[in-house]
C-alpha cells in the first residue's frame, strides 16, 4: 500500500508517518528528512539545497523525484510506503503517479490533516522557547517567521493537491487538531479501508 500524508507544516505529518510505519510496517518517505540529512552528511546535494530549506522554500521537483525514485528500488519498500509530506505539488503529484505507475504501483489513499493556522503558529512560537530553554539552537526552517513563509508557500502549491486527489477518488481528510491517538485512530480506519 502507498499513501500520501498532506497538510500544512506542523499539522503532525511526520508524527503520524512514524506511528503508521510502527503498526503497518511501511517505510515513511520523508523528503524533508532525506534533505536534511544530505545537509548533515555534507554532500553535494546537501550543499545545493540547504539554504533553499532555510528559507522555507521548495527545492526543484527534478532533485525530489531523484531522491525518491532511488529510495522506492530499496527493498523495504517493496510492500509500499508512506510518503510523508511528497508530493508537494501537481506536477510532483503527477511525476509520482508516473513513477510509481512505471513499477505497477499506484497510491492508494492520500490523507490530508486538516489543521488551524494560528495554532500552527503558536506551537511554533513554543516549539522555539523550549528548545532554547532546553540550550539547543531551533532549526533554522523551524521557526515561526519561516513557518508564515511555508505556510504561504503550501496554500499555493500544495492545497490543489486536495482537489487533484478529490478527483481520483483517493482523498481523505482527518481533523489534524485532535490528540495524537485520536488522529492515529482517524488515520487507521482511513487505510482499513483503502
Amino acid at each position: 500500500m502507498n499513501l500520501v500524508l498532506f497538510g500544512p507544516p506542523g499539522a503532525g505529518k511526520g508524527t503520524q508517518a512514524k506511528l503508521l510505519t510502527k503498526k503497518r510496517g511501511l517505510p515513511q518517505l520523508s523528503t524533508g528528512d532525506m534533505l536534511r540529512a544530505a545537509i548533515a552528511a555534507g554532500s553535494e546535494l546537501g550543499k545545493r539545497v540547504e539554504g533553499i530549506l532555510a528559507r522555507g522554500e521548495l527545492v526543484s521537483d527534478e532533485i525530489v523525484i531523484g531522491i525518491i525514485a532511488e529510495r522506492l528500488d530499496r527493498p523495504d519498500c517493496a510492500n509500499g510506503a508512506i510518503f510523508d509530506g511528497f508530493p508537494r505539488t501537481i506536477a510532483q503529484a503527477e511525476a509520482l503517479d508516473r513513477l510509481l505507475e512505471g513499477r505497477g504501483l499506484k497510491i492508494n489513499v492520500a490523507i490530508e490533516l486538516k489543521v488551524n493556522d494560528e495554532i500552527l503558529l503558536q506551537r511554533a512560537e513554543s516549539r522555539v522557547k523550549e528548545m532554547k530553554a532546553e540550550g539547543k539552537e531551533p532549526r533554522a526552517d523551524d521557526t515561526p517567521e519561516t513557518l508564515r513563509n511555508r505556510l504561504s508557500v503550501y496554500y499555493k502549491n500544495t492545497a490543489p493537491l486536495i482537489a487533484y486527489y478529490r478527483n481520483q477518488g483517493k482523498l481523505k481528510t482527518v481533523n489534524g487538531m485532535v490528540s495524537i491517538p485520536e488522529v492515529s485512530s482517524s488515520i487507521a480506519s482511513v487505510v482499513n479501508e483503502a
